[in-house]
């Protein structure tokens, strides 16, 4: 259920988690790495008799996160876990790390593929980092340090890289981000409306979001789109956004608009608008550039 190609449904889980925004930023690094990064990774991967134990813990943590399919509406509180609950699991996070992060590290196709033994190290080691953050609310804290202390020392070992590329409109989003992460009360009360004014008139927004991810596709700008998406996963953190905002249509709003500016230059007019317009009645037109 989650792809690079569907960042925004991951992103929306995210961003209702507790360790999201951790999550986010080992997903931005994972699409930073390059082939000599893979035996540094490697090397700091414990070997099974320590991640044994610590699987079947997260086994057990990934069977109390709240879902959808066990929240009954009648349940007191059922609102509360609904705006908690994520849309995809797991299994589904690491799929996307494995075959989608960590595309690039597969030799052959379909049951015939391989990696080398560094690429698959490296990517255990990113699946455990991601896993820790992603429980966050369910894993004791234990158990969540000894599954990311791998990630944390390899990294430091990283060359930093260059900074994530968003495309044409690099500008545009990164001046976006930069509001949202400086948020004024008043400016998140006319996001809030906005939002809620777009829920209202939903029609056309999701083939306007669908149409802007088709085109982040077929111009090779996924990882792009991804990226972009889960820097704001972060910043809507940092802003500190209330939870019932993000689930309430904060989120689809923002995230429709980032992933506009991603492919802005192959939208037509009208989806570009059907995406932008409600951010930018809550926000003004100078984030735009």
């Amino acid at each position: 259920m989650y792809s690079l190609v569907s960042a925004p449904v991951l992103g929306f889980d995210l961003t209702r988690l507790g360790g999201g925004s951790a999550t986010a930023e080992v997903l931005l690094r994972a699409l930073k790495l390059q082939l000599g990064d893979l035996p540094v990774l490697a090397e700091r991967l414990p070997d099974e008799g320590v991640r044994g134990p610590l699987w079947v813990e997260v086994e057990s943590a990934a069977r109390r996160l709240p879902t959808l399919k066990g929240v009954g509406t009648d349940d007191p509180g059922s609102l509360a876990l609904i705006e908690r609950a994520p849309i995809g699991s797991v299994d589904a996070l690491l799929t996307c790390i494995r075959y989608d992060v960590m595309a690039w590290t597969w030799q052959g196709t379909g049951r015939e593929a391989t990696q080398s033994e560094a690429a698959a190290a490296a990517t255990a080691l990113l699946c455990d980092a991601a896993v820790a953050s992603y429980l966050r609310e369910v894993l004791d804290e234990q158990t969540r340090r000894m599954l990311g202390a791998g990630w944390v020392a390899a990294v430091r070992k990283l060359p930093t890289g260059a900074p994530i590329d968003l495309g044409p409109y690099h500008y545009a989003i990164s001046s976006l981000l930069d509001r949202l992460r400086s948020i004024r009360p008043a400016d998140l009360n006319r996001l809030v409306q906005s939002a809620e004014d777009a829920r209202r008139n939903a029609g056309g927004w999701s083939p306007a979001v669908h149409s802007a991810s088709w085109a982040a596709y077929l111009s090779d700008r996924v990882k792009t789109a991804a990226a972009a998406q889960l820097l704001l996963v972060q910043a809507i953190d940092i802003a500190a956004i209330p939870l019932s905002d993000r689930a309430g249509g904060i989120w689809n709003m923002l995230s429709g608009a980032v992933q506009a500016l991603v492919v802005k230059d192959l939208l037509d007019t009208a989806t570009a608008h059907r995406l932008l317009a409600p951010v930018i009645a809550a926000l003004g037109p100078a984030w735009l550039g």
